[in-house]
C-alpha cells in the first residue's frame, strides 16, 4: 500500500536569523566622554546616599583622583596602600606603566574607615556584602544608577572618571609628560588629547 503524501513529505525547516541589537554610538548617548569636577562632586554626593554609601563614594574618589580604569580599581589591594607615607602603588593594565602616587588626607581618612568597617576582612579594598572583590560590572551599574540620582543629563560610565582625571590635571597646567606618567600611558598620544581640549591653552588669546 502506497504511503500517503502527508507521511512521505519532508519536514519544512525554517531558518531563523537572530538579529543582535546594534549598540548605540557614544556620541548618541552623550556629548563628551569625561566628567567635570563639579559633576564628580555631584556623583560623589549622590553615592553617599546609597546603601553602601561610604564604599561607593570612596570608589568614585579613588577612580577620579588616580585615573583608575574600572579593572584597576576593583583589583586594588590593601598592600598597595602605605598609610604611614601616604603613598599608593598603582598597577596599570593594558601594558600601562606602574607608578607611585601621593595620597591626600581625605583619601587616607576614607580608606582607613573602610578598612576598619570591612566585614569580612579581605585583601581587596573594595568588596561586596559577601566579601568577594567588587566586579567591574557591579561598578558600572553603580555609576550608572548614581549618575541618574545625581541628575546628570547623560548616561555615566566608570571610564569617564579616568578621563575626568586627565582633563583636570591638564586644566591645572601640569606637564603632558607628567600626566602621561601619572595615568600610565605607554603612548603620549593618549595623553595629548587632554591638553588639546584644555581651555587653558587659549587663556591669553584675548588679553
Amino acid at each position: 500500500m502506497a504511503k500517503s503524501a502527508s507521511n512521505t513529505a519532508s519536514p519544512i525547516i525554517k531558518n531563523r536569523t537572530v538579529v543582535t541589537p546594534l549598540r548605540r554610538k557614544n556620541a548618541e548617548l552623550r556629548t563628551r566622554e569625561y566628567l567635570t569636577d563639579d559633576e564628580v562632586q555631584r556623583l560623589t554626593a549622590a553615592a553617599k546616599t546609597n546603601r553602601h554609601g561610604h564604599r561607593d563614594a570612596t570608589m568614585i574618589l579613588m577612580a577620579y583622583r588616580h585615573g583608575f580604569r574600572a579593572s584597576e580599581l576593583t583589583d586594588l589591594r590593601w598592600d598597595q596602600i602605605e598609610f604611614a607615607s601616604a603613598a599608593l602603588h598603582v598597577r596599570r593594565v593594558k601594558q600601562g606603566t606602574p607608578s607611585t602616587h601621593p595620597m591626600l588626607g581625605d583619601e587616607l581618612r576614607a580608606l582607613r574607615k573602610l578598612q576598619r568597617e570591612q566585614q569580612p576582612k579581605s585583601t581587596f579594598v573594595f568588596t561586596s556584602e559577601r566579601g568577594a572583590p567588587f566586579t567591574t560590572a557591579g561598578f558600572a551599574r553603580m555609576i550608572e544608577r548614581t549618575g541618574v540620582a545625581a541628575r546628570l543629563y547623560f548616561k555615566a560610565h566608570p571610564h569617564m572618571l579616568r578621563h575626568a582625571c586627565g582633563y583636570a590635571l591638564a586644566n591645572k597646567g601640569h606637564d603632558t609628560r607628567a600626566v602621561q606618567a601619572y595615568l600610565g600611558h605607554k603612548n603620549i598620544q593618549h595623553t595629548v588629547r587632554y591638553t588639546e581640549l584644555s581651555p587653558t591653552r587659549f587663556k591669553d588669546f584675548w588679553r
